[in-house]
């Protein structure tokens, strides 16, 4: 059975970007429909402009499309990935999420498996409490949450976080880092699958 996964991501200097590339990569290998979707942007251009490494992130991505409801509607899984502001999710991010309101009216949200990873400039920037503030809108809509838990040594290796991947901006993306984003995105189209078969 083929899971529609949508990988949603906001990036302002790149992290988040790789992070959802990754996994969309490893969720296509796994025999996924994949759709690789960013947050719009709603920072002011000229902001972006005056910002190096943020004005390359952006021409860079352009390509991508913008993250629409109809995608949320079409997925089976969601597969979230933002950076912390202050312990929630980029205002950018959360713009989109406010969108959501006449789709989660209608119940399309409901039992579908939803999935978060984050970063921050430090290894204990807000993470945490930026992947639980996503799943408390998961919550809202009659979503599944699906965490990685401690649920495969990968996770141990990378700061033990079960709530979802975290990244410290800046550092590489090791082989623990991979295999921990790649267990994440395999547990969250196995519940998929699971929650989709008994539909």
């Amino acid at each position: 059975m083929s899971i529609k996964l949508a990988v949603i991501y906001y990036s302002t200097y790149g992290t988040n970007y790789e992070m959802a590339t990754l996994a969309a990569e490893f969720a296509k290998s796994a025999g996924a429909e994949v759709r690789l979707l960013k947050a719009r942007e709603t920072a002011p251009a000229e902001v972006v402009a005056g910002q190096q490494h943020w004005k390359a992130v952006a021409e860079r991505t352009a390509h991508i499309a913008n993250v629409t409801p109809d995608d949320m509607v079409w997925a089976d899984a969601y597969l979230f990935s933002c950076p912390t502001r202050f312990g929630v999710q980029a205002s950018q991010m959360r713009a989109f999420i406010d969108t959501l309101g006449p789709i989660w009216a209608q119940g399309k949200l409901v039992n579908k498996a939803v999935s978060a990873m984050t970063s921050a400039q430090n290894a204990h920037g807000g993470q945490e409490q930026t992947l639980m503030s996503f799943y408390a809108s998961a919550l809202h809509w009659g979503s599944i949450v699906v965490a990685p838990g401690f649920t495969d040594p990968a996770i141990y290796k990378t700061g033990g976080n079960p709530y979802g991947y975290s990244h410290t901006q800046g550092q590489p993306f090791t082989d623990e880092a991979k295999a921990s984003i790649k267990v994440q995105t395999l547990r969250l189209l196995d519940v998929a699958g699971r929650l989709k078969a008994g539909a």
